[in-house]
């Protein structure tokens, strides 16, 4: 009896016999915060909590600045809350409840990922910041209160809508332009509106006075116009100017700049002057990070906005009538996040520096005067803060707060320097495992051309012998995986399964290949990356190959998963070297790059000249041009609604793997899009990642 008892136990996985001690579960419920902003005015503060897929609108007061949940939806419905704002005295509070705000296309249509039979509609909602029940204000989009507190524009159909903000009477369309009308921007006395018609090859300005006025038109011309801001006193406006659509054709291969400048126009005379042209280089192009241009008429009539002329994307600022820009933030790392303080006096935004070399992999909050090259770190050491505001009356810093071990939660301190204090904290349930989720090391290693890459590696505590590992890789492609819990919920999300795969056993590498942010241009933007050559796939076997050497590591026993940008490059990796990574979870990944560039070829007289080329080596950077070599077993996930990845490339993929003969699972999730809406269903997407690799890389104990 002993004997087979033993013989038993030795039976038994290596996950059952490692440290593990939470379920995936409990990893993922915590509530992750977004959305924060501030009134113009006072202290007022609100953000949206989602709690296991339970959205509703939070907020605080200074100064005690005690949380309070403001709706109570009650269902994991996937309807996410964005567009929260506070209206300028602090009354009103407005969001938008429906939509995949995060998609590439389709953003404002309605999702329904619980399949429910009622209709579902993307609408425009408010309440009181005291309480009370809230009330719809129509079907619509990105919503803006004016400064008078008086009423709210919005966007539907794409045309701009407004309505009391007490309900007294219903919305009404302000008025019919061509176009996709947006981007709205009440004047700072709230009488009129200034906003961008786009055009698709051209795009104008206009400024909406009242129904008896005729719409001004700003400077039209043939370009694209964007990102109206208004002077301080509301006679003048400054936008950005980029090209219009045209010209003959050219390479697809060789990288070009893509110009832009700064203009202003008095808004009573029409006279235009441009303040600023960017740099005719590759990286003075239109920025590519977070926010755009990021453009402010800020404080002592300065304009203020992002380039990354210098290789990193940093804040400028310049004079409204031109001159010299005065780079507010120089050294080597980025600004995002970025906002203007009610004064229009300073900066806040969050960045990659701080006094730690590791901080090149965290997130701190920093902030600068509009006029001066004076950069202040406010929240330096091992953690990591995000999205800051400063509240109306100027005194208090709002951001958002995590560690390696404890998810994000809102946070305040003075904003004349202090200490964060989290709010909310008895939101995080007690079954978290805070004390048992291991710290990332930050891990650099070079690509076989000599690039260096970043990387975090999660290690398992205890056990003996060698372990299996797996390799994540992050989507966009410009994001930065940190060192710490993510600032976006789908990253937050990652972090969490790569928690609990180490809780497993798995030794995880998270990789900051090239094409992401947080290393400077010429990481983030490679010529012959993508559909253009795929160089960033060196980093991913750069990475497989240096877990292989480690000596606590199963060279044989080698992961890799990611999703969208993640799940092209898995199955590139499962493509092109079966047999490095023995297995893989392609979620909702792009697989035939062909498919978007439709136009490589034409029936005009005029030809993209490297158009033959451009198409070989679009087909050979894709996945299913390297189906013949592809061996190792995967689990291939998509959402059916998906908005940023059509569904189609998976379907395309699992009918060539079918052909082909490579063992193959697939998980379908009906109705729901690329970021899983719905806590159920990232919970189903997760657990089946973490029992695919269970089952083909955790061996039995002998």
């Amino acid at each position: 009896m002993k004997r087979l008892i033993l013989f038993c136990l030795l039976l038994i996985p290596y996950a059952v016999t490692s440290a593990q001690s939470f379920t995936l579960e409990s990893v993922r419920s915590y509530p992750f915060p977004s959305d924060l902003t501030a009134s113009a005015q006072g202290s007022r503060l609100a953000w949206v909590f989602n709690e296991q897929g339970k959205r509703n609108v939070y907020v605080a007061e200074g100064p005690d600045f005690v949380p309070r949940k403001l709706t109570n939806y009650t269902e994991d419905d996937g309807q996410e809350i964005t567009s929260l704002s506070i209206s300028a005295d602090g009354h009103w509070v407005v969001f938008v409840r429906g939509g995949d705000h995060g998609s590439n296309w389709d953003e404002a249509l309605p999702v329904n990922p619980l399949s429910s039979p009622t209709p579902i509609k993307v609408q425009v909602w408010r309440v009181p910041f005291n309480g009370g029940a809230p009330t719809s204000i129509s079907e619509g989009d990105e919503p803006a209160i004016s400064p008078k507190n008086d009423q709210v524009a919005f966007l539907k159909g794409g045309q701009i809508w407004a309505a009391p903000l007490d309900g007294s009477s219903a919305a009404r369309q302000l008025f019919t332009a061509r176009g996709e009308n947006g981007s709205i921007q009440w004047s700072p006395d709230g009488t009129r509106l200034a906003f961008v018609s786009n055009r698709r090859d051209h795009a104008f300005i206009g400024i909406f006075t009242n129904a008896q006025t005729p719409i001004t038109w700003l400077a039209p011309s043939f370009s694209r116009d964007a990102s109206p801001r208004w002077s301080p006193d509301g006679s003048r406006i400054v936008f950005v100017r980029t090209p219009g659509v045209g010209g003959p054709p050219d390479s697809l291969l060789t990288p070009k700049h893509q110009p832009w400048g700064l203009w202003t126009v008095d808004v009573g005379s029409g006279k235009t002057v441009r303040i600023w042209q960017a740099p005719k280089t590759l990286a003075g192009s239109v920025p590519s990070t977070n926010g755009g241009f990021n453009l402010h008429w800020a404080a002592r009539d300065r304009i203020v906005y992002v380039s990354y002329q210098d290789g990193w994307p940093h804040l400028y600022s310049i004079p409204s009538t031109g001159g010299t820009p005065l780079r507010l933030t120089p050294g080597s790392f980025m600004a995002e996040h970025i906002r203007l303080s009610a004064d229009r006096q300073w900066l806040v935004f969050s960045a990659n520096t701080g006094p730690d070399k590791l901080d090149l992999d965290r997130r701190h909050v920093v902030r600068v005067p509009v006029d001066k090259a004076a950069v202040e770190v406010l929240t330096p050491g091992a953690g990591l803060e995000w999205t800051p505001v400063v509240t109306g009356d100027g005194a208090t810093l709002a951001l958002i707060s995590a560690t390696a071990q404890r998810p994000p939660l809102p946070a305040v301190m003075p904003f004349a320097k202090g200490s964060p204090r989290l709010l909310a904290q008895n939101l995080l349930p007690t079954n978290f495992p805070t004390q048992q989720l291991v710290t990332p090391k930050q891990v650099v290693f070079k690509a076989a051309d000599g690039v260096s890459v970043h990387a975090q590696l999660f290690e398992p505590a205890g056990g003996s012998g060698k372990k299996p590992a797996i390799i994540y890789i992050h989507g966009g492609p410009s994001r930065q995986m940190l060192l710490g819990w993510h600032y976006s919920d789908y990253y937050a999300n990652a972090y969490a399964w790569n928690q609990y795969l180490t809780s497993l056993g798995f030794a995880v590498l998270s990789v900051n290949y090239r094409l992401g942010i947080g290393y400077g241009y010429d990481f983030h933007q490679v010529a012959d990356g993508g559909e253009n050559g795929a160089a960033e796939y060196q980093d991913i076997r750069a990475a497989g190959e240096w877990l292989a050497r480690q000596p606590g590591v199963d060279a044989s026993r080698i992961g890799v998963y990611g999703g969208s940008y993640g799940g092209y490059l898995t199955a590139l990796a499962l493509a092109r070297d079966s047999k490095l990574f023995a297995a893989g979870v392609d979620i909702h990944g792009e697989h035939n790059l062909a498919v978007y560039r439709p136009g490589i070829r034409s029936n005009r007289i005029e030809q993209v000249p490297d158009a033959d080329r451009a198409a070989q080596i679009t087909w050979e950077s894709s996945p299913v041009s390297a189906v013949p070599t592809w061996t190792s077993p995967v689990l291939v996930i998509h959402g059916d609604d998906d908005r940023n990845v059509g569904f189609s490339q998976s379907a395309d993929l699992v009918r060539r793997l079918e052909a082909k003969g490579v063992p193959m699972e697939t998980l379908v999730i009906p109705d729901d899009t690329h970021h899983w809406m719905r806590h159920a269903n990232a919970l189903k997407v997760g657990q089946a990642t973490v029992d695919f690799f269970k089952r083909y890389l955790l061996k039995r104990e002998k």
